[in-house]
């Protein structure tokens, strides 16, 4: 039985606010974070490094792959979702800009994406694909996938049995780190 790590990138300068898909770079925090974040996971026998391509997430996987010498996957697929209009605001600003679709949101998630923003069950069956292919991976050598907080709530809750709960707290700090066991292959799940 072989693992997933999943980690979540480090710091950038929009911190509270709705990220999404926009591509900011690591602050100098996140820097911080990175480095030591790349000696902390040397001891966890990581073979293969599956990144979103996104420069937050691809930095840091740059420089753990770096640390431990293997490559980088930079698959697209392990990006965060789309907020759409709500890219780089605040919740404050997206209450006062967008109060009505606001209060939608928060009633009706996941039904109801932000405006212009990537549907919920889009996301989803995005990170189902690209999580069967890492579980098939995963089953061979040990695998890290470097991405987002949104991807990793995901997967965690619906591959790993993991409570939203526990999703949101084990996924809430820069360069949170969260192994999980590989105990059955995609296709099982579906079944």
């Amino acid at each position: 039985m072989n693992t997933i790590v999943f980690i979540r990138h480090g710091e950038t300068d929009m911190a509270g606010r709705f990220c999404g898909q926009s591509d900011p770079d690591l602050n100098a925090a996140g820097e911080s974070q990175v480095t030591r974040l790349a000696e902390e996971v040397v001891t966890l026998g990581i073979e293969r490094i599956d990144s979103s391509d996104l420069r937050r997430a691809s930095r840091t996987a740059a420089a753990i792959a770096q640390r431990i010498g293997v490559g980088v996957n930079y698959l697209p697929a392990l990006r965060e979702i789309h907020f759409g209009l709500w890219e780089c605001l605040k919740w404050q600003e997206i209450e006062d800009r967008f109060p009505r679709e606001a209060g939608d949101w928060l009633r009706d998630f996941p039904l109801r994406s932000a405006p212009g923003g990537e549907a919920y069950i889009d996301f989803t069956a995005r990170v189902d694909a690209v999580i069967a292919l890492c579980l098939d991976e995963a089953a061979k050598r040990t695998t890290a996938i470097v991405t987002h907080r949104g991807v990793m709530r995901y997967a965690l809750t619906r591959f790993f049995e993991f409570s939203e709960d526990e999703a949101w707290a084990k996924t809430a700090p820069y360069c949170a780190t969260v192994v999980a066991a590989v105990r059955v292959s995609f296709r099982e799940v579906l079944q």
